[in-house]
C-alpha cells in the first residue's frame, strides 16, 4: 500500500501546498461493516488543511480517485477516509507478489540474537510449567529466524546447588543402586523420584524436632538431613571425587531423560551452558564494579549496589566470605555469552516470578557501561494451571511433560478413531498422525495466548477439530492438500485473465494472505507467538468459508476461474505449513 501513501503526500502537496513526513500518513483496514479495504486516518492532516476532518478527508479522497487508477471510490466516515481499490491491483498483487517462490521470506538483516529457554533444574523432570518455557523460546527463535535474525538457542541448566544434592542424598540412603536401566524409568524420573523422598523425609524429621520443642524454623535448620545435603554440597565445591562421581551418574541419568523429552516436544538448542561451569563467574565483574564505584562494600566485606534512585532497592551483589549469589553469577554468565556470540539482543523466557530479578540484572549491566545491555530483554510469562489446580512439584504431584505429551497423544487418538476416517492408513501412519495432532493441539493452545497472561489449559479442550484449536488449522490444511490432490494442480498464474469481479471473501482472502509477512513482522517484533498463531486461525477460519461460498473448484467450467482459485488454495497451504512449523507444529497431508 506505499503507493496510497505516496499519492496522499501528493493531495496533501496540491490541495494544501504543504509537504508533511511520510510517517503521518496512517493506514488501516478498513473495518467489515464499511465499503471499501483501506482507510486513511484524516485526524493528523487537520493540523495541515485547517479543515473539519470530513472536508479533509472528502477533499483528498476526491483526488485519490481522480488521480489514482487503483482508487475506484470513497466514503467518509467521521475522520475516517474508506478507499475502494481495484480488483485488478488485488489480482496483480496476488500473482505477483503471493504467488512467488520468496513470499514470506525475509532477507537477513545482519543482526545477531540468542535466546534462552528451558533452563531445568537436574533433580525433577521437566513439568508443563517448561512445556510452556520450551514451546515459547522455541517459537520466539524460530520466529526471530523468519524475520531475518540470525538466532542462537541457549540452554543454561541448573545442574548443582542443595536441591541437586538432596536428590543425591536421597539415592544414596534410600536407592539401593537402582538405575533407569534397572528400575523401567527414565532417567530425570529416577532422579525426581528421590527428590520427593527426600522432601517427605525431611518433613518427618522436622516435626520430629518440633515435637521436641524446637520452632518450625529452628526444625527446619536442625533437621539431620538437610545439614547432610548441605555438607555434600560443600564436598561438591571442594572437588571430593566420590560426591562428584555421583553427581556426574545421576546427572548423565537426567540429561538422557531430558533428549527424550525435548525430542517429543521437538525443541532443540544451538549451544548448552551448565551451572557447574558458571557459578564462580561474576566476581571479575563485582570488581570491575568496585573500581567504576558501581558498587560499594560495606564494613563485613559484603558488595552491594544502590538502586533506590532508581525505584529498586539495594541489592547483594557478593556476600562478605566473598562467595556469590545469583545475580553474580547471572552477572558473569550474561558477559560470558555475550563474549561466545557477540549478540545484538540477548532473550531470556522466564516465568514472571523472576520479573524483579531482571530489572536489576540488566540495570546493573547498563551501570557498569555493558554497550550490548540495552538488548536485554525478559521474556516474562505466565503460569500455567490445569482445571484441578496448581503444580506443586515437591510434593510429587506435578504435572509431568512426558505423561503429557503421552496423554495428548492418546487423546489424539480416540478423537481421529472416533470420526472414522483413517482406516486406509498404515500403523505407522496413524502413530504419526496422532503424534502430530496431540502435539499440535498442545502447542496451539499454549502459544495463542499472550505469554504474560496465566493461562488455564484443559487439554480435551484443545483437541478439537472446530474452533480456535491446532488440529481446526491441520484438518484445513489436510483439506487443501486434498482437493490440490484432485485437481491435479500445478501453479500456474491466470488471474489477470478474469473478466468476473472477486467475491467479497474472495477479496478478503487475498488481503489476508497478502498480510502474512506483516504478521510475521509483528509477532517477532512483539516476542508474541500469540500474534502468529491466532492470525493462522483467521486464515483457516476464512479458507472455510470461501471453500463453501464458492461452488466446486474442481467442477468449475471456466479455466482462468479455476486456475485461480486453486491458487487460492495452495496460498493458503503454503501459508498455513510455513506459519506452523514456526510454532513448532507439524500439519499432515492427510486427516
Amino acid at each position: 500500500m506505499n503507493f496510497i501513501i505516496t499519492a496522499t503526500l501528493n493531495a496533501i502537496k496540491q490541495i494544501y501546498n504543504e509537504e508533511i513526513a511520510e510517517s503521518v500518513i496512517n493506514l488501516q483496514e478498513t473495518r467489515k461493516e464499511f465499503e471499501g479495504q483501506v482507510t486513511i486516518v484524516v485526524f493528523p492532516i487537520t493540523k495541515i488543511s485547517k479543515k473539519s476532518p470530513e472536508e479533509t478527508a472528502n477533499a483528498i479522497g476526491e483526488y485519490l480517485v481522480e488521480n489514482v487508477e487503483e482508487v475506484t471510490a470513497f466514503n467518509v466516515v467521521k475522520g475516517f477516509l474508506n478507499l475502494s481499490i481495484a480488483n485488478s491491483y488485488w489480482l496483480n498483487l496476488f500473482n505477483n507478489d503471493l504467488l512467488a517462490t520468496d513470499f514470506g521470506k525475509t532477507k537477513s538483516n545482519g543482526q545477531k540474537v540468542m535466546v534462552e529457554y528451558s533452563s531445568p533444574n537436574t533433580n525433577k523432570p521437566l513439568h508443563l510449567g517448561h512445556v510452556r518455557n520450551n514451546l515459547l523460546g522455541y517459537a520466539v527463535a524460530e520466529l526471530l529466524k523468519a524475520d531475518g535474525y540470525e538466532v542462537y538457542k541457549v540452554n543454561l541448566v541448573n545442574d548443582r546447588g542443595i536441591h541437586i544434592c538432596k536428590s543425591m542424598l536421597a539415592w544414596e540412603k534410600w536407592g539401593n543402586g537402582e538405575t533407569p536401566d534397572t528400575s523401567g524409568l527414565k532417567g530425570d524420573h529416577l532422579v525426581g523420584k528421590y527428590y520427593v523422598i527426600f522432601d517427605k523425609e525431611y518433613k518427618k524429621e522436622i516435626e520430629a524436632l518440633i515435637t521436641q520443642g524446637q520452632t518450625e524454623d529452628e526444625a527446619k535448620k536442625n533437621a539431620p538431613l538437610i545439614k547432610e545435603a548441605q555438607a555434600m554440597l560443600l564436598a561438591w565445591e571442594a572437588g571430593d571425587d566420590a560426591v562428584i562421581s555421583l553427581w556426574k551418574k545421576m546427572n548423565g541419568w537426567v540429561y538422557d531423560g531430558f533428549a527424550v523429552s525435548y525430542k517429543n516436544l521437538g525443541v532443540d538448542f544451538d549451544k548448552y551452558y551448565y551451572e557447574s561451569n558458571t557459578y564462580l563467574l561474576g566476581k571479575d565483574t563485582v570488581d570491575e564494579g568496585l573500581e567504576k564505584g558501581v558498587f560499594f562494600k560495606k564494613e563485613d566485606g559484603s558488595v552491594w549496589i544502590d538502586l533506590t534512585a532508581d525505584g529498586l532497592d539495594q541489592k547483594l551483589v557478593l556476600r562478605a566470605d566473598g562467595t556469590s549469589v545469583y545475580i553474580t553469577q547471572d552477572l558473569g554468565t550474561a558477559q560470558m555469552k555475550y563474549d561466545d556470540f557477540k549478540m545484538d539482543q540477548s532473550i531470556y523466557v522466564v516465568g514472571n516470578e523472576q520479573d524483579y530479578h531482571f530489572k536489576v540484572l540488566f540495570l546493573i549491566l547498563e551501570k557498569l557501561g555493558k554497550s550490548w545491555a540495552k538488548g536485554l530483554h525478559h521474556l516474562s510469562y505466565g503460569m500455567v494451571d490445569l482445571p484441578s489446580g496448581k503444580m506443586k512439584s515437591r510434593e510429587g504431584t506435578v504435572v509431568d511433560a512426558d505423561d503429557l505429551v503421552a496423554e495428548m497423544i492418546d487423546t489424539a487418538k480416540q478423537k481421529t478413531e472416533a470420526l472414522g476416517k483413517i482406516n486406509d492408513f498404515s500403523e505407522e501412519e496413524k502413530q504419526e498422525l496422532y503424534y502430530n495432532i496431540g502435539l499440535g493441539a498442545l502447542k496451539y493452545f499454549l502459544l495463542k495466548v499472550e505469554p504474560k497472561k496465566r493461562l488455564l489449559f484443559d487439554p480435551s479442550e484443545s483437541i478439537d477439530f472446530q474452533g480456535n484449536t491446532g488440529p481446526f488449522i491441520q484438518y484445513t490444511y489436510a483439506r487443501i492438500k486434498s482437493l490440490l490432490s484432485k485437481a491435479n494442480y500445478q501453479l500456474k498464474v491466470g488471474g489477470e485473465q478474469l473478466s468476473v469481479d472477486l467475491s467479497a471473501t474472495e477479496l478478503e482472502m487475498i488481503m489476508l494472505l497478502a498480510n502474512y509477512p506483516t504478521e510475521l513482522s509483528n509477532a517477532a517484533k512483539a516476542y508474541s507467538p500469540a500474534f502468529l498463531a491466532n492470525y493462522l486461525y483467521e486464515v483457516a477460519k476464512l479458507f472455510n468459508k470461501f471453500y463453501h461460498e464458492v461452488p466446486p473448484i474442481v467442477k468449475e467450467e471456466n479455466e482462468a476461474l479455476k486456475q485461480h482459485r486453486l491458487n487460492i488454495c495452495k496460498i493458503t497451504a503454503d501459508v498455513l505449513k510455513a506459519g506452523t512449523a514456526i510454532l513448532g507444529i507439524n500439519v499432515p497431508e492427510r486427516m
